[in-house]
């Protein structure tokens, strides 16, 4: 028999749903890419249209444990997100800039040679 989630969690001391909680905010923060997929309610095919790929690539993607950067800010991108690298060291959390897409401003025309005269 099923029970209500609500009625078992009142039955818990604060300590208890403290610590459940925490861990439930834990692993919200921490998703391989097919859950976060699930957990925004987009499909494999759904993620793939938006990319302009097949869903078997999609599929092999999440399957992955390694892969390059630009390939995993494209997908979160396409989740509506924003990719951000951090280092977290000892003295401190420091964000790595160097992955980060270089737009270079449009070269401006240069001026038209005017003949001799």
């Amino acid at each position: 028999m099923a029970k209500n989630f609500k009625a078992l969690q009142a039955k818990m001391s604060r300590e208890a749903r403290a610590r459940s909680e925490d861990k439930a905010n834990q692993m919200i923060r921490e998703m391989a890419l097919d859950e976060l997929r699930g957990a925004l309610d987009l499909t494999q095919e759904h993620l793939a249209e938006i990319l302009h790929v097949n869903q078997a690539a999609i599929s092999k993607v999440e399957r992955r444990s390694d892969m390059y950067i630009s390939t995993l800010r494209k997908i979160i991108e396409a989740m509506g997100g924003q990719l951000d690298i951090r280092a977290i060291l000892p003295e401190g959390i420091v964000r790595i800039n160097q992955f980060e897409e270089v737009r270079r401003p449009a070269r401006a025309k240069p001026a038209p040679r005017r003949g001799p005269g």
